[in-house]
């Protein structure tokens, strides 16, 4: 299974990016979706997950700012993230808990980041 993460890029405080995230390859199912992101010098954290049922969790420091959703037709989750501020610069993860078959376990994927950098 691929994970390809898109939409990163540079935006001033404030400002709104959208990351997309297709998983592709041998699937079954995608349960949990989410982001997580690594900041220089810290440990990866988790930014947001959205169940296959639609339960989502988020970070505290990104709640009312940053909303994940998926389609599951597509495979694809999606991290709006709107009034961004210099503390959300890291690289930014895809992950996912792919089924791979019906008759296997599911595991964790993850794809190869995606850089978010806020900075006047």
């Amino acid at each position: 299974v691929q994970l390809q993460a898109s939409g990163g890029g540079l935006v001033q405080p404030g400002g709104s990016l959208r990351l997309s995230c297709a998983a592709s390859g041998s699937i079954f199912s995608v349960n949990v979706m989410g982001w997580y992101r690594q900041a220089p010098g810290k440990q990866r954290e988790l930014v947001a997950l959205m169940s296959n049922i639609g339960s989502t969790n988020y970070a505290d420091s990104v709640k009312g700012r940053f909303t994940i959703s998926k389609d599951n037709d597509k495979n694809t989750a999606y991290l709006q993230m709107n009034n961004l501020q210099p503390e959300d610069t890291a690289l930014y993860y895809c992950n996912a808990w792919v089924q791979p078959r019906a008759n296997r376990a599911s595991y964790s994927a993850w794809g190869q980041g995606t850089q978010v950098t806020v900075s006047s």
